[in-house]
């Protein structure tokens, strides 16, 4: 039965690019902080380790965990699957350690509608703007344009879900996204005030969405 002394559920979501990798992995580096490693049906890029940064598995093995009911969400992102795993989430949240989701709107959705009995920050990050994010994309370790642009087609529709989450924060230097979160997070688990500004939040979509 979760207490007090649990852990916090922290989602972080964004389009492609827009980086939430690397602030997850910032925000790992706090005491107490993990990351949920999910499972994966895409090939590793270069420099990613098995079990770290996902647990790479084929089709079948995905579909059965999907068919066990191991996942507490899962979804299908540019043809490939991902997944978070129940139980070490749980195990986490239990010995009170505050665990963090690398996943998209689609996963953030599923949890948040399994109502589980943790606390759940979620926040949504953005580019700068458009053109930056074309940029980040292209110099990725996808040299190849036509990736760049589905990914960009893509993200005229993932920007739309803004709106389900609790925080949205605009990437523009690493360093100040990731204190703004951080100075979030404190602010929610200590009942601080909180320097957030919805209507430039507003404004801000509203110059990436035209």
């Amino acid at each position: 039965m979760p207490s007090e002394k649990d852990g916090v559920m922290i989602i972080l979501s964004s389009p492609s690019g827009a980086g939430k990798t690397t602030l997850v992995n910032l925000l790992s580096k706090k005491e107490n902080y993990v990351v949920s490693v999910s499972h994966t049906t895409r090939n590793p890029r270069p420099g990613e380790i098995n079990k770290k940064d996902y647990y790479f598995v084929n089709d079948d093995e995905f579909e059965r965990l999907i068919r066990n009911e191991e996942f507490l969400e899962y979804a299908k992102v540019f043809n490939n699957l991902y997944g978070t795993t129940r139980t070490p989430v749980i195990d986490n949240l239990n010995k009170g350690k505050n665990v963090l989701f690398d996943i998209d709107w689609q996963g953030a959705d599923q949890i948040k509608n399994k109502k589980l009995d943790y606390k759940l920050i979620s926040f949504f990050i953005l580019p700068p703007s458009k053109e930056v994010l074309f940029q980040r994309l292209s110099n990725r370790d996808m040299k190849d344009k036509l990736i760049a642009e589905e990914r960009m087609k893509q993200f005229e529709r993932d920007v739309l879900h803004w709106i389900n989450y609790d925080y949205v924060v605009i990437n523009d230097k690493i360093e100040n996204c990731f204190d703004k979160i951080n100075n979030l997070i404190q602010a929610e688990l200590n009942d601080g005030s909180k320097d957030y500004d919805l209507n430039y939040i507003r404004n801000h979509i509203e110059k990436l969405t035209k």
